[in-house]
């Protein structure tokens, strides 16, 4: 019977251990704002600085935007422990004058598996 609790306690410890060990995805700011912008002053982009504070590679799997109007970039190569990676996002603001509020959404192998990432601003008119 001791060797059996001696078991069990060993592949709780290795199970408690395992699921801890995880990457975790912390941007520094998940916002930016980019004031104003010319309507025709082309695509601008904006970098969002992610580090991994976990302590196994971060993968990124996937982004995506609400529209066609907004793209994503994710990093290709996984993030060791403790660096950093560079998501870009761009945003098209030819034909939408006005304030503007867009999402982008990344996922990755980290735990909780999604990241919400957000740029707005203002599209002045014929500029």
């Amino acid at each position: 019977m001791k060797r059996f609790q001696v078991f069990i306690a060993a592949f709780a410890v290795c199970a408690v251990q395992t699921f801890a060990a995880q990457p975790l995805a912390a941007p520094l700011s998940p916002n930016h704002n980019f004031g104003n912008i010319a309507e025709k002053g082309g695509r601008v982009s904006c970098e969002f600085k992610v580090v991994n504070t976990g302590d196994k590679p971060l993968v990124f799997i996937s982004a995506t935007a609400a529209c066609g109007c907004t793209k994503p970039k994710v990093p290709k190569q996984p993030v060791a422990p403790g660096d950093t990676a560079v998501v870009v996002v761009s945003y098209d603001p030819y034909g939408r004058p006005g304030e503007f509020n867009k999402t982008v959404t990344v996922k990755t192998n980290a735990k909780p598996s999604k990241l919400k990432l957000r740029i707005t601003g203002t599209v002045i008119p014929g500029k």
